[in-house]
């Protein structure tokens, strides 16, 4: 059985939301130890969304990849 591109999407989104609000908390606390001024919410917020873009796209693509292989072999 193969996942649909629906099913890729939903699971690409959730999976990169997820990753996106560790993250965020992870910065708030990770980032100062390594003396980095720690930025407004807004900036952070803005990073993020940057970086949860990205992740999106790249998590999607690998997906759809893999699916695609694994149906040639079956």
């Amino acid at each position: 059985m193969t996942q649909t591109v629906r099913g890729s999407v939903w699971e690409a989104t959730t999976n990169v939301l997820v990753g996106f609000w560790v993250n965020y908390c992870a910065n708030l606390i990770v980032l100062p130890l390594f003396g980095f001024a720690s930025l407004t919410w807004k900036n952070n917020v803005f990073i993020g969304v940057l970086y949860t873009g990205i992740s999106l796209v790249r998590t999607f693509v690998l997906r759809r990849i893999f699916t695609k292989i694994k149906s040639q072999h079956v």
